[in-house]
């Protein structure tokens, strides 16, 4: 006896069984609102046929995935333009400083590294002491500067006439190194601080928008997985008569 089809889908005005579909009070949250927005109409005694219903299934599943990517692209786009500008762009310290020097900037450097290493107190000291012994002791018939030994103050004082500003010139640049060193500083902050700050972004759409969207996905499919299993159920079921048929009369 052949099972009539007297329900018609609301979606594609077919007709089918009643076990071909299943009426909207049935479907779920998300499914219903797909059939709405397809057949405003659509009431809940209203019959979606099987395939229309897999067809919405699979096309807001593309609509969500579609909606996802296209985030996921925005996202690193804003970063890369971020990324991309000038005030983000890291120099490099010791080509800035040290790699235009010219002859005068580097004397000064080589004198400010001598004046302050124990080389230079050691050498001095040395210095002092031969230059003093020379002119108490007389050595070797020596005694150009006697005590109280002026032209070593002279000496002396020339000394840090010219050691003092050729320091100092070497300090500016010092403290051209600490502003380029702080500038880096600070873009290379404020890079790392986008960079965060973007996925921050990512990590809040993924765990507010993403995750709720897989697990949309993931009942839509366990959704599929049962209507698959009820029409194999039903299959089973239907061809039951007839296997008892044949074993009953299987030469007929």
């Amino acid at each position: 006896m052949a099972i009539k089809k007297n329900q018609i889908c609301a979606i594609c005005g077919n007709r089918f069984t009643l076990t071909e579909g299943l009426f909207l009070r049935d479907l779920s949250d998300l499914l219903k609102e797909q059939v709405l927005k397809t057949n405003s109409y659509a009431k809940d005694s209203s019959f979606i046929c099987l395939k229309d219903m897999q067809r919405l299934r699979i096309d807001h599943m593309q609509t969500i995935i579609d909606q996802d990517l296209n985030i996921d692209h925005e996202m690193s786009d804003h970063l890369k333009k971020e990324l991309a500008k000038d005030t983000y762009v890291i120099t490099n310290i010791n080509d800035t400083v040290y790699g235009k020097r010219t002859r005068g900037q580097k004397l000064a450097d080589a004198v400010a590294k001598f004046g302050g290493s124990w080389g230079f107190i050691i050498t001095f000291v040395i210095i002092l002491v031969g230059w003093m012994a020379l002119n108490v002791l007389h050595l070797f018939g020596i005694h150009f500067d006697p005590y109280p030994f002026i032209l070593l103050n002279l000496f002396l004082s020339c000394v840090a006439a010219i050691q003092a500003p050729i320091i100092m010139m070497s300090q500016n640049r010092a403290a051209d190194r600490d502003r380029f060193d702080s500038e880096n500083d600070y873009k290379t902050n404020k890079k790392s601080e986008m960079e965060i700050r973007i996925l921050h972004q990512k990590l809040d759409q993924l765990i507010e928008v993403q995750w709720p969207h897989i697990l949309d996905i993931q009942k839509m499919q366990i959704e599929v997985l049962s209507e698959i299993e009820n029409e194999i159920q039903s299959l089973k079921i239907d061809n039951e008569p007839k296997r008892e048929r044949n074993t009953r009369h299987p030469n007929k």
